[in-house]
């Protein structure tokens, strides 16, 4: 929107010029997500506390998070108005990557405010049924991997790229549609599954979301990919506008969620953000890159299917309570040390998924 509002100004006056320049935009997709966090965070909160929209905490959860109940929650939608307010403003809004990546965000943050709605008005933990939500995050899921495959302009579009191999793209035709809706539907509720604890989710998804920002310009700037050695994609550097606003207001959202929590995302928040993720690495083509930066999605998911499967073939449990992060808060763990040790395997998983454009 002010990419065209600056154009034109630049054609009186040079100066606006440098607003063409992606980097300048991304910065300040980051900046202006952060500031509309800052502005509408303590209003949101206020209304939130007002309207008594407040967490339901699980009875068989860990005692200690019993004190949590009440506290505000759907907090999410903060982070989406931010994310899309700013990708609006700086992103190029004739770029079709842009539209996908904004509208599955979108779409997956209204399937968790239903979810989130239903939980605040029936009182219980429960929300939408598993069956339900499953169904509506396929339906985007799906719709989101059949576009990108119908407009696919380049082979590289549909391949699939192994990190530290050079040269190496593996064709996938019509499995690719079935890889894009696995990331986005599975890396939802892995981040859904991982915000457990204050801060837990979110700081991870600034990280990767930043990461993957990098792969998106470098990837779309030909003389970069070539140097690297990684695939060009015509268009797709444009994602890092949006990739910015997610870390923008994500820190925004953690002046606020850090603990202890003044308010929760809710799955308005964690299924938009991991679809983000998810549909972002597909449009960079990183999706095994994605895997190790977000290993701790990874591991949080692992372990819930872990424990499921233990206890109905042995009936005996793993893990003293799935998702990970509750194990280790079984385990005598306070919650902040939880919360910064993920963060710092967070942080060295993406730094080996960086490596990755330049080792191969």
């Amino acid at each position: 929107m002010l990419l065209l509002l600056t154009e034109y100004l630049a054609e009186s006056y040079s100066g606006f010029g440098v607003f063409r320049y992606l980097t300048l935009r991304a910065i300040l997709g980051v900046l202006t997500a952060l500031v509309i966090s800052f502005v509408i965070g303590p209003v949101m909160i206020r209304k939130l506390s007002a309207n008594q929209i407040g967490q339901n905490v699980r009875d068989d959860g860990p005692q200690s998070h019993l004190i949590k109940s009440g506290t505000p929650t759907m907090g999410g939608a903060l982070i989406l108005v931010a994310i899309a307010i700013s990708t609006l403003l700086w992103g190029d809004l004739g770029n079709r990557y842009v539209w996908v990546v904004l509208i599955v965000t979108l779409l997956f943050g209204a399937i968790g405010w239903i979810d989130d709605y239903r939980k605040i008005v029936g009182g219980s933990s429960e929300g939408l049924s598993a069956r339900d939500k499953f169904k509506w995050q396929s339906v985007a899921g799906l719709g989101a991997a059949i576009f990108l495959y119908a407009t696919a302009k380049m082979p590289i579009e549909t391949q699939l790229i192994l990190p530290f191999i050079k040269d190496v793209a593996i064709d996938l035709g019509i499995m690719y549609i079935l890889l894009t809706y696995l990331m986005i539907v599975g890396f939802s509720n892995a981040v859904n599954l991982t915000d457990g604890l204050d801060g837990l989710a979110i700081m991870p998804t600034v990280m990767v979301a930043s990461a993957l920002g990098i792969f998106a310009y470098v990837t779309g700037h030909v003389k970069f990919a070539e140097y690297l050695g990684i695939p060009y994609v015509a268009g797709v550097g444009e994602v890092a506008i949006f990739c910015g606003a997610i870390a923008g207001a994500g820190l925004g959202f953690l002046w606020f969620n850090t603990h202890p929590a003044q308010v929760f995302m809710g799955d308005v928040g964690a299924l938009a953000l991991g679809a983000a993720l998810g549909v972002t690495a597909v449009v960079v083509r990183q999706e095994i890159v994605l895997l190790i930066m977000g290993g701790v999605f990874v591991m949080e998911t692992a372990s819930v299917m872990i424990q499921v499967a233990s206890y109905k073939l042995t009936g005996k449990r793993v893990f003293r309570m799935a998702p990970l992060h509750h194990h280790f808060e079984l385990k005598g763990w306070p919650e902040p040390r939880v919360i910064v040790r993920f963060w710092i395997i967070t942080v060295i998983l993406v730094l080996i998924g960086l490596a990755s454009l330049k080792i191969r």
